[in-house]
């Protein structure tokens, strides 16, 4: 007999390791930029959040670019192989996602911090506040 879990048979491992490290190119999570932010961090940090929600709080060392504002002409001052990551308010929020394919399309390196602000204030890191 089999469960809802088996009746599909898992991928070789050749095939999952590829699929794991594919996930890895394109997302990190709160706990690995929290560490990276404590060492000086080697990417850029974005909120595309809007003003209001980051004043609220935002993750320390976060700069604000609500993502419909993401443009090449604001991204000038980086250089261009700057890793970008981004992140919004949640899981429920598609907002990192819309940031990133902005990213893409400007030919930009970018990863999304899974769990957004959310994810950040679960795992229990300080949160900054105040506008940019």
């Amino acid at each position: 007999m089999t469960s809802p879990v088996t009746e599909t048979p898992a991928a070789d491992s050749a095939s999952a390791l590829e699929h794991f490290l594919s996930g890895l190119r394109y997302e990190t999570d709160c706990s690995d930029v929290q560490r990276s932010l404590e060492g000086g961090p080697d990417f850029v940090l974005l909120d595309v959040r809007q003003p209001q929600s980051f004043s609220d709080g935002h993750v320390p060392g976060a700069s604000n670019l609500p993502h419909a504002k993401i443009i090449g002409s604001r991204l000038g001052t980086y250089a261009a192989g700057t890793l970008f990551v981004v992140y919004c308010a949640g899981p429920h929020c598609n907002g990192a996602q819309r940031a990133a394919i902005r990213m893409a399309r400007l030919g930009r390196p970018v990863k999304i911090m899974v769990g957004g602000m959310s994810g950040w204030r679960d795992e229990g890191f300080a949160v900054a506040t105040g506008p940019a």
